[in-house]
C-alpha cells in the first residue's frame, strides 16, 4: 500500500486546515488508519486513528475537540479536519496502516505516507 497526504500549509492561529490520506495499491480498507506528527526537535507523536470500519477512533489529548478523523473506503482516503489551530500544532503531519488504531498507537505501523507540512502562526 502507497500513501500519499496533502492538503497541509501556512494558516493563522484559530484556523483549519483539512488533510487528506489517499492511499493506493493495496486493500485499503484492511487496515486502520492512523495520523502522527512530528515538530522541528521533536519525536514523531500519534495523533489520532480509525478503525477500518471507521467505529473506532482515537485522540491524543492535545487534539481532542478540534480535530476530526473520518475515512471514505469507496475513495481509498481518509481525512482529518484540523480547526482551532495553534502554534504547537506545527509538524510534518504522516499518515500510516496499522491492524487496529491501539497497535498503531503503539508503535506497529506497516506503511507511512511522505508527511505534509503544517505551519501555524500566531
Amino acid at each position: 500500500v502507497q500513501l500519499q497526504a496533502s492538503g497541509g500549509g501556512l494558516v493563522q492561529a484559530g484556523g483549519s486546515l483539512r488533510l487528506s490520506c489517499a492511499a493506493s495499491g493495496g486493500t485499503f480498507r484492511n487496515y486502520a488508519i492512523n495520523w502522527f506528527r512530528q515538530a522541528p526537535g521533536k519525536g514523531r507523536e500519534f495523533v489520532t486513528g480509525i478503525s477500518w470500519r471507521g467505529g473506532t477512533t482515537m485522540y491524543a489529548d492535545s487534539v481532542k475537540g478540534r480535530f476530526t478523523i473520518s475515512r471514505d473506503n469507496a475513495k481509498n482516503t481518509v481525512y482529518l479536519q484540523m480547526n482551532s489551530l495553534k502554534p504547537e500544532d506545527t509538524a510534518v503531519y504522516y499518515c500510516s496502516t496499522s491492524p487496529t488504531v491501539l497497535a498503531g498507537r503503539r508503535g506497529e505501523n506497516y506503511h507511512w505516507g511522505q508527511g505534509t507540512l503544517v505551519t501555524v502562526s500566531s
